[in-house]
């Protein structure tokens, strides 16, 4: 079968990958600049390496930027432990690439090529990777073929597989069973996650649930969000006396449902302030938010923060600041949860504090335990939005019952990544 699915990919798959990419990018900006951004990457790649000088080198390859978040905190321990190892960092996508150019842990940062056999061995021959750690989904065939044939170590962390997951249908599980057999070791979120990829009865990695690193990040991440001011002193006095609800992420989708509800929040209670973090804070975006508001109520944007006066609804304008700002926030709401996945959960519940979210949030399995703890709130239209949220915001012990439960998930699950580094340890 392996030599099967090796031609199937690279004769079929990959042409009609190609031709679709491509019609793709005529109607998608994202898709265009992925394409353009890989023009001279063999060219860029060669004069990057040339600065490394350790042996020993990781490749670590995220789709996008949210993957990548779980990778940061195993790229910090390991360059904490082993300063000499170098640290190269490739990405599928563009807003993965643009966003993290200037990280300083990876010695190299740049776009995975496009997955063919030949690019493959271009890509290995340039890195020379001692070890590769792809992170969670992003696993491309040749890419990892070639690894194989190399005998290069390669681990997948943070890996999760649904129960519903269309890896688990035969055909595609005889591909992916094919895939897997590469690996050295997958190492799954959960132990359901473990069972799921050992279903595939392939027996040359070692899988094992190690747990999900991102809560050792956004647990780092609220240590130094917590030593930033963003919001003024003389302005803070005055927000520390209102219920924030700061809502993170948002889409179009959400604040069609988020808007009506707060407006009718405010009606009710004068202390209620709304801190408002779009998804993409575009000129048109803010823009948009503010005509939705129509003045009721009246809204400041977040730039403008030092002529504050009790606005009950802050725009932020920034990009970058979220994390931190959730440190503020009596209740929080989550976005992309009426679009097509919830982001993530943990940036709210790592503050002790109640989560909201909309019907859309099965890609989160944070999210799925969040709601069974009692830390998270699923709200599946206006109307139930605003009933969780005046009962989060006027029944204090419910609040913080359900603020502790949220952090109590955090802070159970931190220690994924010493116990990731104890596999890569072995063959470093």
């Amino acid at each position: 079968m392996r030599r099967f699915w090796m031609f199937f990919y690279n004769a079929v798959f990959i042409p009609l990958f190609w031709i679709l990419l491509f019609v793709a990018a005529l109607f998608k900006r994202k898709i265009r600049l992925g394409i353009e951004g890989r023009k001279d990457l063999f060219e860029r790649l060669q004069e990057n390496v040339r600065t490394l000088r350790s042996p020993q080198r990781v490749w670590f390859h995220s789709s996008s930027l949210g993957e990548f978040e779980q990778a940061k905190p195993i790229i910090a321990a390991l360059k904490k432990r082993h300063k000499h190892i170098n640290v190269i960092a490739s990405f599928f996508s563009p807003s993965g690439y643009d966003h993290s150019k200037n990280y300083k842990l990876a010695d190299v940062i740049t776009y995975i090529p496009l997955d063919t056999a030949s690019n493959a061995r271009r890509f290995l021959d340039l890195v020379r990777p001692t070890a590769a750690v792809m992170v969670r989904y992003d696993v491309w065939p040749n890419h990892l073929w070639e690894l194989g044939k190399r005998g290069i170590p390669t681990f997948i962390a943070n890996a999760t597989m649904r129960n519903n997951s269309a890896r688990l249908l035969p055909m595609v599980k005889s591909f992916h069973r094919v895939l897997y057999e590469n690996l050295t070791s997958i190492l799954t979120v959960s132990q359901n996650d473990a069972d799921a990829f050992k279903s595939f009865g392939i027996t040359r990695p070692s899988i094992q649930a190690v747990g999900e690193t991102r809560y050792d990040q956004v647990w780092q991440r609220s240590e130094e969000a917590k030593a930033k001011h963003l919001i003024p002193p003389h302005i803070l006095q005055k927000v520390r006396k209102k219920k924030v609800f700061v809502v993170g992420s948002s889409w179009e989708e959400d604040e069609e449902v988020l808007i009506p509800t707060f407006r009718k929040i405010v009606q009710y209670d004068s202390r209620a302030l709304l801190i408002l973090v779009p998804h993409e804070p575009t000129l048109d975006a803010l823009e948009n938010i503010e005509i939705k508001l129509n003045f009721k109520p009246k809204s400041i944007r977040f730039s403008d923060l030092n002529d504050y006066s009790n606005e009950p609804v802050i725009i932020v304008d920034s990009i970058g600041i979220l994390m931190a700002l959730y440190q503020y926030a009596d209740v929080a709401y989550v976005g992309g949860s009426f679009r097509q996945g919830v982001h993530n959960v943990l940036e709210p519940a790592v503050y002790g504090i109640p989560v909201l979210y909309g019907p859309k949030h099965e890609n989160s399995q944070e999210a799925l335990e969040l709601a069974r703890r009692g830390g998270g709130f699923v709200v599946r239209d206006q109307q139930e939005c605003y009933k969780t949220l005046r009962m989060l915001m006027n029944e204090e012990p419910v609040r913080k019952k359900a603020g502790d439960e949220a952090l109590r998930l955090v802070k159970e699950n931190i220690g994924a990544t010493e116990r990731f580094l104890e596999h890569l340890e072995k063959v470093l």
